[in-house]
């Protein structure tokens, strides 16, 4: 009988030294909690084409090997990371409405809007604020850089500036001196637009065109849209479009290139605002409902996988593209103001 019950014994021993062992992949976190370890095949990441795609790719090439080291410290192990530029705003929403990509980042509110139902907003973009923020046009015309400030902001505002070419300069003329823009003189010129649903190069100025001359963008005879502001800057020095609606510091991110690669001598004298919008809330960061891998627990390791990666100087260089300076988190109800925008502006489209 002993014998009987020292074997159960012995046989109870070694099936919990095999179960520690079998539990082997449990880690700890930085306070000792402990954390299972989750494997994930492949995760996909896309960005939206609001700078120069070339230049997104770049800057975000090491992006993968810090999400795997920060989602490592969460307790999942990301074998790949699959990192793409949307050709436009609209492919980075249908990526994450068909779940064919899991995060979409740099996404802005009016994109958001349009594809809530498949989307989810994990984090909000924050970015140093900026020493002009009137909505008075002229006081951005002084001729001085717009400049950043040790104050991060969580909203920005849209301008809509005026090019070169001759007709750029007659609309820059009457608003430097006071005069209030009619719509005769903004519907005569030729518009440079981004995506329809880009808050800063669409909706926002929309509104704006609503609230000022009671038009619509949709009412105005010529326009064009741009690919991303890169190319929008590029029709502007040429002339081969009068307006463009941008984010605040646009000019500041094209200041170089609008020497060097579009051969003008100043973006400060050469290019000036003649609308400013009210403040739109900053990008985020969307994931997608119809993605098998984002449940609970993974939203919440990648709001804090991302959220550490940009304190680090590395993950400062990637995110530096976007102007983003960290990340907070956020939810959909964050967003209402764009998606009451993009109501008003289907409205009035129709």
């Amino acid at each position: 009988m002993k014998k009987m019950l020292l074997g159960v014994g012995v046989t109870l021993s070694a099936l919990t030294l095999l179960a520690g062992c079998a539990g082997g992949d449990s880690k700890k976190d930085e306070k000792g909690d402990s954390k299972s370890g989750k494997s994930v095949d492949e995760l996909s990441i896309m960005f939206v084409p609001s700078k120069n795609p070339d230049d997104i790719v770049t800057a975000t090439e090491p992006l993968g090997k810090l999400m795997k080291e920060e989602m490592k410290k969460e307790g999942y192990d990301v074998k790949d990371v699959k990192i793409s530029v949307g050709t436009n705003y609209e492919a980075v929403g249908e990526a994450l409405s068909s779940g064919t990509a899991d995060v979409g980042f740099g996404v802005p509110g009016g994109t958001y809007a349009l594809y809530q139902n498949d989307t989810d907003v994990l984090l909000t973009a924050t970015r140093a604020g900026l020493n002009k923020d009137s909505e008075n046009p002229k006081d951005w015309n002084d001729g001085k850089p717009t400049e950043a400030t040790d104050k991060q902001a969580t909203s920005y505002r849209s301008l809509i500036l005026a090019g070169p070419s001759a007709k750029g300069k007659e609309l820059t003329e009457k608003v430097n001196a006071g005069e209030k823009l009619t719509w005769e003189d903004l519907g005569s010129a030729k518009w440079g637009l981004a995506s329809t649903t880009s808050s800063a190069g669409y909706i926002y100025p929309s509104l704006w065109l609503n609230d000022n001359v009671k038009k619509n963008i949709s009412d105005i005879k010529t326009t064009v849209q741009n690919d991303s502001y890169g190319s929008g800057f590029a029709r502007l020095a040429s002339g081969q479009i009068d307006v463009m609606p941008v984010y605040a510091d646009a000019r500041r991110d094209f200041e170089e290139a609008w020497k060097t690669e579009y051969g003008q001598k100043d973006i400060w004298n050469e290019v000036s605002v003649i609308g400013v919008t009210p403040a739109i809330y900053n990008d985020a960061v969307l994931v997608s409902k119809n993605s098998d891998k984002m449940d609970d627990a993974m939203r919440e390791a990648l709001q804090k996988a991302l959220i550490n990666m940009a304190k680090t100087e590395e993950g400062k260089k990637v995110i530096a593209v976007y102007t983003h300076e960290g990340y907070q988190k956020a939810t959909n109800d964050d967003y209402a103001s764009e998606i009451k925008a993009q109501e008003l502006i289907k409205k009035a489209s129709n």
